[in-house]
């Protein structure tokens, strides 16, 4: 992969800046810290850390997804969370200065925007009202495992795999939902805790009642109000 170009270096700067941790904080400190930050470019399958791994930086994702995972118990890849652009990652180790809590993946290719530890505690250092951003992000974090633990020990593959797709079709930086989910079918079936065969089961069958329509390497809703009915189904 060819490094980033400037002009490309200044419209992922301005990608940071609107990114979900840092809108909102006033302009002069938020373009301050924006501009430590280092442009890291990542292949597709690329491993970006790992479970246990220091935390010395925090990462954004300017560009492709990113796969958030951990192991289980029998060797199979738990998906926690498939990260868009304008999405925040590995926070939680920069705070508290302990090791990384779960593996990242590279999706596709990336481009990363990259904030060192000790920039990002002398930032919230000078601005503590940024701290509650923070906490605001790290609180969804947290719900949203909850959520889909519970999700997976409770409910039935189609209403599990339908909400699945329906939060991953939210896209953070248009602040509306998009028309197709970039997914693999195993990794919906790591998310929702179910097999490929299982899913793609599921999905052909929706694909016949002309709810979504199966491509490649995504999943695209034609039919969002049945597949909101299918996820709101107890």
């Amino acid at each position: 992969m060819t490094p980033p170009s400037k002009n490309c270096l200044e419209d992922a700067r301005g990608q940071l800046a609107n990114c979900v941790l840092f809108r909102g904080l006033p302009t002069g400190e938020r373009e301050a810290l924006i501009g430590r930050a280092r442009m890291r470019q990542v292949e597709d399958g690329e491993p970006i850390f790992l479970m246990g791994s220091p935390g010395t930086s925090m990462m954004a994702v300017l560009s492709g997804r990113v796969r958030i995972s951990i192991p289980s118990n029998e060797g199979r890849e738990i998906v926690l969370a498939v990260l868009q652009p304008g999405e925040v990652f590995g926070e939680i180790a920069v705070l508290d200065g302990k090791d990384r809590t779960a593996d990242a993946h590279a999706v596709t290719a990336c481009i990363l925007a990259v904030l060192e530890r000790r920039d990002v505690l002398e930032f919230l250092e000078r601005e503590p009202d940024a701290w509650l951003r923070v906490v605001e992000v790290l609180c969804g974090r947290l719900r949203a495992t909850d959520r889909q633990m519970a999700e997976v020990a409770t409910q039935q593959l189609p209403v599990r795999l339908a909400k699945a797709l329906l939060r991953m079709s939210y896209v953070e930086t248009l602040s509306r939902p998009a028309d197709r989910v970039q997914v693999s079918q195993r990794e919906l079936g790591n998310i929702v805790g179910a097999a490929r065969e299982s899913v793609n089961k599921c999905l052909n069958e929706w694909q016949r009642s002309g709810w979504v329509r199966i491509e490649r390497t995504a999943i695209a809703i034609s039919d969002r109000t049945t597949l909101e009915l299918v996820a709101n189904r107890c």
